[in-house]
């Protein structure tokens, strides 16, 4: 098998569906060895936040010196990104070999009677058998899904259970209430394990101490009470929190100061269990670390920037630090979406005010259209504009923009990577 083959294979795995359960890959697991089992983790779930939490706590091992398998999702550019060790991507002869391998154990579990995986069963088996083959000292493992019945939940007790912040989205698969999904995330807790859980509301917080309480898990809750934020701009930010005095990061918004607390937080607990992470390490790795299109500057004449925002509370993040960002700017929005996400709500908080608004269809099956979404948005937005073409979108904007304009494009990770493309990225 070819890497050309492989991907056909993994992408058309999609005809079997999302099936959220762990009967499929611990089967599929089993066939391989169980290489999961000679793994060790830190185990990341939430609404927002957890994409950067492992960038921020992976690169902290990797500047300690640990062999650090990454796994995230979805991927913007490469399918190649969502499996990593350190900065580097699984190679295409590593993916082709190995899924090689996952197919012959998936059509043993047909022969046997059994489902075949679904596409992300079938990706998450791929990457534990790289990170035992490379040896990875740790691997720090964003789940894909909620929580509970999530293909990466198929591992023992981790190192470490990190949990972001819980908000709406995916309802249709977690539940309706902030508890409902805060139970689908706590899923992740494991008997005897130690979770680090980003400070939130308390009904949510019920949640997780009473799962910590049933399964003699510790919960070592992060509050923000003592992080303070010296400076800001779009170079990044430096902030002291408990008693690490002026710390850099580049990553932008007042969120990603959270992001940064909750890592050094785990980076404290990692050596509280033999892991050596040096203040020096852990200034380095907050530092380094990089987050592919959130709040990424990609131009500065004009000022280009994208973010993944996908839901409620992703926009309200995006508006507040725009606001804080460029004060007094006038700000041309590029925007796509797929059809399950609440953009009406993304609407209402990032639209009012704006210049104008492009209205993209993103390259995904479930993409809607933009002619649709631009006839919501002009409930919002004075002047909607539908484009063709993503391409198009930026190309119009970058001509057009006035010398105080900031053009932002967001609503979908699903074409973030494809404007990174169009600015040779």
């Amino acid at each position: 098998m070819n890497y050309d083959e492989a991907m056909e294979y993994i992408h058309g795995t999609l005809k079997f569906g999302s099936k959220l359960g762990l009967h499929n890959i611990g089967m599929l697991l089993n066939l391989m060895g169980d290489p999961q089992k000679k793994l060790k983790f830190v185990h990341i779930a939430g609404t927002n936040g957890k994409g950067s939490t492992t960038a921020f706590i992976s690169s902290i091992l990797m500047e300690a010196g640990y062999r650090t398998g990454i796994y995230t999702s979805p991927f913007l550019q490469r399918f190649t990104e969502r499996i990593r060790i350190g900065n580097e991507e699984i190679s295409e002869d590593d993916l082709a070999d190995i899924t090689s391998l996952v197919k012959k154990c998936a059509d043993r579990m047909l022969e046997m009677g059994e489902n075949h995986p679904t596409e992300f069963e079938v990706v998450t088996a791929i990457a534990f058998e790289y990170y035992y083959r490379m040896k990875c000292d740790i691997v720090v493992l964003e789940v894909g899904l909620g929580g509970r019945f999530d293909s990466t939940n198929i591992i023992d007790t981790p190192e470490l259970a990190v949990i972001t912040t819980i908000s709406y989205d995916h309802m249709d698969r977690l539940g309706n209430t902030l508890p409902e999904i805060a139970f689908e995330k706590a899923g992740i807790i494991k008997p005897g394990g130690d979770v680090i859980l980003y400070g939130q509301h308390p009904e949510v917080e019920q949640v997780f101490e009473k799962a910590c309480t049933e399964r003699g898990a510790i919960l070592h809750r992060i509050e923000f009470s003592s992080l303070v934020l010296h400076e800001y701009g779009i170079d990044g930010q430096i902030m002291s929190y408990e008693s690490y005095d002026r710390l850099r990061i580049t990553l932008l918004g007042s969120h990603q100061t959270n992001n940064a607390a909750v890592a050094i937080k785990a980076a404290e607990q990692l050596n509280r269990k033999g892991y050596r992470i040096s203040e020096a390490a852990l200034r380095r790795g907050l530092l380094n670390t990089k987050w592919a299109g959130r709040l990424e500057i990609l131009s500065r004449n004009p000022i280009v920037i994208i973010d993944g925002a996908h839901n409620a509370e992703g926009a309200f993040v995006l508006k507040k630090a725009l606001d804080e960002y460029f004060p007094g700017k006038s700000v041309t929005l590029i925007m796509g979406v797929l059809s399950d996400k609440d953009y009406i709500s993304m609407m209402k908080t990032v639209l009012p005010g704006c210049k104008r608004l492009f209205a993209v269809t993103t390259d995904s099956p479930k993409a809607l259209p933009a002619a649709e979404l631009a006839k919501a948005a002009m409930h919002y937005c004075k002047n909607v504009q539908i484009s063709d073409t993503i391409r198009n979108a930026i190309d119009v904007c970058m001509k057009t923009a006035s010398s105080d304009e900031i053009i932002c494009a967001f609503g979908s990770l699903y074409y973030i990577g494809t404007v990174r493309s169009a600015f040779g990225l």
